[in-house]
């Protein structure tokens, strides 16, 4: 079972413009906060009416503006997980459960199965972040769904009950038999959850790829920025000379970078750097070599973030400065060179992203 949209709705200044098939898998929507995806969801579920356009789930219609078709929500057999949860507070986790309940008996085993048991009998207030989630879940799941929308469901837990909640939510699409669709500005939630991913920019789907497609050669500078790619730079081409103005970097001509059509950008990931030491950049004419001025170091977890320009670089962009991702290990050995305040990267040419937008 599909689902397909392509609608178009007014909001204020912007228009949202959507046209995407989930196909039969998992569906991520991945775009920046206030873009409208979580719009697209309720526009999907019927809490919304878009403008114009057509959704339709499997061979059902749910929404045709020119057919003046357009079945009420309650009637979609769409599970829809929200943000904030929206368990009715005036009624214990219990009743939220079996409120919408289509068959008692599995709603009371979703109770089991989620670990409710000992909580169904608390208002939402009493129930702490993870239980308000695992009842949303189970009454999500007591109107036996044919497709499930899932509104940034992590974003209001702790990094422990993230991980927790997505184990569970992992277990329940591997059970779930219809297409499921993920909406989320988190990139590491996306590439765990989707099979399919559609681009989300100011209001409009720009692209829909495949997972691999979309991190391996994301379509553009806003997609690269998604993926998490922390540096972009704008080209500039003269006499066959390709040059990224933002990092001060020349790359190469455009026939060794095999560049067609018009690029404007260039992308190129913060972990795909070596380290060169000082002495072996001075016995090394390699061009892909570009000393550092460091900015800021600053420690992850299990890694070290290098903020740094080429040295000489006089842009004032906001990327003209870049950055480098080490482990800690490797730190311990080159970290006198690098907060010295100059050092040495190794760029990849096969690494460099280029796009046209």
């Amino acid at each position: 079972m599909e689902l397909n949209v392509d609608i178009e709705k007014k909001l204020g200044d912007m228009t949202l413009r959507c046209r995407f098939n989930t196909g039969e898998g998992r569906f991520a929507l991945l775009g920046a906060s206030g873009c409208g995806k979580t719009t697209t969801l309720r526009l999907i579920a019927g809490i919304m009416t878009p403008d114009r356009g057509r959704i339709t789930l499997g061979d059902r219609v749910l929404f045709d503006s020119k057919k003046k078709i357009n079945i009420p929500a309650r009637k979609r057999n769409i599970g829809y997980l929200f943000q904030d949860h929206a368990l009715f507070p005036n009624m214990t986790a219990y009743q939220n459960i079996m409120c919408r309940a289509k068959d008692r008996d599995y709603a009371e085993s979703l109770i089991e199965k989620f670990d409710l048991q000992g909580v169904k009998d608390r208002y939402p207030s009493k129930l702490s972040g993870g239980e308000s989630q695992r009842t949303a879940i189970a009454r999500m799941l007591s109107t036996k769904p044919e497709m499930i929308l899932l509104d940034e469901p992590f974003c209001s837990l702790d990094n422990y009950l993230k991980t927790v909640a997505e184990r569970e939510i992992a277990e329940v699409l591997d059970e779930f038999e219809g297409p499921a669709m993920l909406v989320s500005h988190d990139r590491n939630e996306v590439y765990r959850f989707a099979d399919t991913i559609g681009v989300m920019e100011a209001g409009s789907v720009t692209a829909v790829l495949s997972k691999k497609e979309f991190f391996d050669l994301p379509g553009s500078a806003y997609s690269a920025r998604l993926t998490g790619c922390k540096n972009i730079s704008a080209l500039q081409t003269e006499g066959g000379t390709v040059r990224a103005c933002d990092w001060g970097i020349t790359l190469g001509t455009a026939e060794s970078l095999s560049l067609s059509g018009d690029m404007r950008y260039a992308g190129y990931r913060a972990h795909f750097f070596d380290f060169v030491s000082a002495e072996d950049a001075a016995a090394d004419d390699d061009a892909h070599i570009i000393e550092c001025e460091t900015v800021r170091v600053t420690e992850d977890a299990f890694s070290m973030i290098v903020l740094f320009r080429s040295k000489g670089n006089t842009s004032s962009s906001r990327d003209s400065m870049m950055t480098w991702i080490t482990g800690t290990e490797k730190w311990h050995e080159i970290k006198d060179e690098v907060t010295s305040g100059r050092f040495f990267l190794r760029w990849k040419k096969d690494k460099l992203m280029f796009f046209d937008r």
